[in-house]
């Protein structure tokens, strides 16, 4: 993957990561016994709320940035896009005074690759800008969970401690609520003020940043349209003359057309999340977004019609030979599958329509990719359903003194700098001439760029949502406008934004059914199969935990 490119308003290594599917669509549970968003004590109790105007109280005062102006504005939910030319002489400031106070801080943070020495001179260049000495204890992204777990149970916390929703399981939660401090005195209301960059942080990520009652997380926004896109090659679809479907009728009609096994061409790979957005159905495994309230009666997805037809139809695909056999087999990679030509037609986190043509550009000039608009199941208007408005969390010891907690505040002000400025350039890419340079307005990582430009302070705080890419401003104008045209079809479902926990019996209820799912859509399986396993999950406490929901909801209102 090339460096070339700010996405999603942060480092391309990060948000690399955030493509795969399995995190895309990773649940967050937990073990608190009702919602980790309320209680007015630090154990988490049920006395009051953080819904409504108890939610209002903690919530920062919001400030719009004016020191950068997107050449595309926030539309329906979009990420703001940038597709000028970067001009570095151009780049703006926005911290003019440096915050930090000189102290020192240790923060904890799952990384994926190799981490550089901690006296690297990115992290050099980051500390003296920012004023205070940051020490990075880099951990396995991939095994983040268990030492999270470790280092939580233990009485000697470092100063920060970063946690992906995705690794909010089990106790994480408690722990939250127990071990990391109250923002609220720094940043709520008019307080965060003093910090420009953090009062530029939607609303929305920064209500879905309250644990037990209490401002808790220094969190990274994402937009609220759906992340996964039906991609599509493009530059063969031109050349063949192929129609984009506007129906699932169409896309398997078309699917049948494209597919010659015996050239090794398949029409497409597994598209069972694409078919869960055709289909309106409720917001993946993530809850508690696969909850929602229907005329009345709280309602999960797996209890819907939506849902068994999004598999039926899927298994169609399958049972039709247009579905990659390595995709039946569950073997490979279907990105790489997609840039070999052996499948047309993927669905992916958005991050890779500009991943794959960074990728594909130095090997296959002609390679191109695009997304299809996501259409409903009778070829009219998609419902689809808003994703979580953050989904990694930075989270200060509460045993961090005053002066500490303001240093971290004043490093999370310089990394959530919006792009166009001095702040964002170095946090993402470096020092211009040791870690990048720039050639017609795109700057392009070196090897050293490469080595120590990741991972690290991109994980403190994000700017609001941001599409960027100096390379490819086509791409970046490209996924912008798709999610403004997705967006106009995006609900909000009666939790959005509210950081809720089921109690402890439930955690795992659900864990099943995307195996059963998978093995569904392949033919291992039946919908009569899905049915049964949707009447047991009632009877083994779905129907209770709807019940749990129902007056979470009657007690609370929505978050809207």
């Amino acid at each position: 993957m090339t460096p070339n490119a700010a996405s999603a308003s942060s480092g391309p290594s990060r948000r690399s990561f955030l493509a795969s599917t399995a995190v895309a669509t990773a649940a967050v549970a937990g073990g608190m016994p009702l919602l980790a968003a309320c209680g007015g004590s630090d154990s988490g109790s049920k006395d009051g709320t953080t819904a409504g105007k108890n939610a209002k109280k903690l919530l920062p005062a919001y400030v719009a940035s004016n020191v950068v102006t997107p050449d595309i504005p926030s539309k329906n939910g979009s990420a703001m896009g940038f597709t000028a030319k970067l001009d570095l002489a151009g780049l703006k400031t926005s911290v003019p005074k440096k915050l930090g106070k000189g102290g020192s801080v240790k923060i904890m943070s799952p990384f994926w690759g190799t981490p550089p020495k901690g006296d690297n001179a990115y992290y050099k260049a980051m500390n003296d800008l920012i004023g205070v000495d940051i020490a990075w204890q880099n951990q396995d992204g991939n095994t983040y969970d268990e030492k999270l777990g470790a280092v939580l149970a233990s009485s000697d916390l470092p100063d920060v401690v970063v946690i992906p929703s995705w690794n909010m399981g089990g106790k994480i939660p408690s722990a939250i609520i127990s071990k990391f401090a109250d923002l609220g005195p720094y940043l709520s209301g008019d307080a965060i003020k003093k910090y420009p960059n953090l009062a530029a942080i939607p609303s929305g990520a920064w209500q879905y940043s309250i644990f037990g009652g209490k401002l808790r997380g220094l969190p990274q926004p994402a937009p609220s349209v759906v992340g996964i896109v039906p991609f599509y090659r493009k530059d063969v679809f031109d050349k063949e003359g192929y129609e984009l479907p506007t129906s699932p009728d169409e896309f398997l009609s078309l699917a049948k057309e494209i597919s010659r096994p015996r050239d090794k061409v398949w029409a497409c790979d597994d598209m069972k999340w694409s078919a869960f957005n055709f289909f309106g159905v409720l917001s993946g495994s993530e809850k508690p977004l696969g909850w929602n309230l229907v005329d009345g009666k709280m309602i999960y997805r797996v209890e819907t019609e939506e849902y068994l037809e999004a598999l039926e139809w899927t298994r169609k695909l399958y049972a039709a030979g247009v579905v990659h056999p390595d995709a039946k087999a569950v073997q490979g990679t279907a990105g790489d599958r997609f840039t070999a030509g052996q499948v047309l037609m993927y669905n992916d986190n958005i991050t890779s329509w500009w991943g794959k043509m960074a990728e594909q550009a130095g090997q296959n000039s002609d390679f191109r990719i695009s997304g299809m608009d996501i259409f409903g199941a009778d070829g009219g208007d998609p419902t689809l359903w808003a994703g979580s408005p953050a989904g990694i969390f930075a989270f200060v010891n509460k045993k961090a003194s005053k002066a500490v907690v303001e240093d971290i505040l004043a490093a999370a002000n310089v990394t959530a700098a919006p792009y166009g400025t001095k702040e964002y350039m170095l946090t993402n890419y470096g020092v211009e001439g040791t870690h990048y340079t720039v050639k017609d307005g795109v700057p392009t990582k070196n090897d050293k760029g490469n080595q120590e430009v990741i991972n690290a302070y991109v994980m403190l705080a994000s700017p609001a949502p941001t599409i960027a890419h100096p390379d490819f401003p086509d791409i970046a104008k490209e996924q912008v406008e798709w999610q403004q045209r997705m967006g106009a079809f995006t609900k909000k479902s009666a939790f959005w934004g509210l950081q809720i926990t089921e109690p402890a019996r439930y955690t795992n209820l659900s864990n099943d059914f995307e195996q059963l799912e998978d093995d569904t859509v392949r033919g291992r399986k039946k919908i009569s199969d899905v049915q049964q396993a949707v009447s047991d999950w009632k009877k083994q406490g779905g129907d209770k935990l709807r019940d749990w929901y129902q007056k979470l909801h009657d007690d609370n209102g929505s978050a809207q």
